[in-house]
Order: structure tokens, then sequence, then C-alpha cells
């Protein structure tokens, strides 16, 4: 399993903590030194069943300053893929990518998949 954080994000270490009690086992990825490429996020999206807009860090300081709230609806996915790939402080974290299942975001509940 990959799982991508940003080791300073507290959910990220409620994440990682969940994982090590529960026993499984996980590659950790830094975002900000290896973000997830156009490729990698293209995947993951269609994997995910979650529409494009949840892959974005909504609460992150970089997403607030270039006003993404109000430029993302006129924007094509192929552009917002695009915009995710440049800098992973816009991606929303962790993401835990186990065969054809993907989460982003933590609750221990949605977790749960990892188990089996």
């Amino acid at each position: 399993m990959l799982f991508i954080e940003y080791p300073k994000c507290s959910t990220c270490q409620r994440a990682k903590k969940w994982l090590e009690q529960n026993e499984i086992p996980y590659t950790d990825r830094h975002i900000q030194e290896e973000n997830p490429t156009y490729e990698e996020l293209r995947e993951w999206l269609d994997k995910s069943g979650l529409p494009l807009r949840k892959f974005f860090n909504t609460s992150g300081m970089l997403y607030k300053s270039m006003q993404l709230k109000d430029k993302l609806p006129g924007m094509s996915e192929e552009e917002q893929l695009r915009l995710l790939a440049s800098d992973g402080m816009l991606v929303k974290r962790p993401i835990a990518v186990k065969g054809d299942t993907v989460l982003v975001g933590f609750t221990s509940d949605e977790w749960e998949r990892l188990k089996g």
C-alpha cells in the first residue's frame, strides 16, 4: 500500500497511527518531496470514484492564496489535474492507494476497507 502524506499534517499523523495500530504495511511518501504526477492523479481519480474537487486541499494556504475556489469551476478536468500535479501542497492528504482502492483524506470507518 502506498501512503502519501505531509508529515506535519495532524490528519496524516492520525492516519499513520491508525495504519500502525492495525498492522497494515505501507510505503511512505512525502507529498512535498515527491508530488503525485499527472498520470498518478488521473489513475487515482478514476479508481476512487470521487469527484476531482475532493483531491484539492481546500483548507491549504496555497489553495486560498491562489483563489482556487473561484477559479476551479472554470477550469477543465485536464487543467485541474495538471495544477494538482504542479505542487503537492494543493493535494488533499493523506492518500492511501492499495490495488483498486484509493482513499483521500482520513476517516477510520472508510479506511477499514484497507484491512482486507
